[in-house]
């Protein structure tokens, strides 16, 4: 982890819209878990539907394929609902699914309380994060926002 709060230069370069957006690094690296479980507000396991050892956690009863569909109904399971917009809503949780142009998730982001979103880079560290810092080529686009009720 960069001192300064941020990620290393090769990590930043992966995500050049973030040098353009705030940002800060809130963990250390960790291998435990993905952005998926992360959105979901798991740290203790990795979420995958395309692992044929099962060796990755993925819902039960969902589909196990790499489509914003199986995503969507897992966080629904989570009782997530579609929702058409990023915007803080007092009362609910946000997560938001980037997919590629043809549509393969490629990552996931949750939203805080002020409006940034915390993510989980993969194998690296988590971040908050403005919602378009990771639009680019790594992670596509953000395709689906869901929400829930906080409870």
């Amino acid at each position: 982890m960069a001192t300064d709060g941020r990620l290393e230069s090769y990590k930043e370069n992966k995500f050049p819209n973030l040098s353009h957006t705030e940002y800060c690094v809130t963990s250390k690296q960790s291998t435990s878990y993905n952005c998926f479980a992360w959105a979901a507000g798991e740290d203790d396991r990795w979420w995958s539907p395309i692992d044929p050892d099962n060796m990755y956690y993925w819902v039960e009863g969902i589909t196990a394929e790499l489509t914003i569909s199986a995503f969507i109904q897992a966080y629904q399971s989570l009782n997530y609902q579609l929702c058409d917009n990023s915007e803080v809503e007092v009362g609910f949780e946000k997560i938001a699914i980037y997919a590629t142009e043809d549509g393969e998730p490629t990552h996931a982001a949750r939203q805080l309380p002020n409006g940034k979103w915390t993510s989980k880079l993969g194998r690296w560290e988590d971040i908050e994060h403005e919602l378009e810092g990771l639009v680019g080529e790594m992670y596509g686009s953000v395709q689906q926002i869901l929400k829930r009720q906080i409870s």
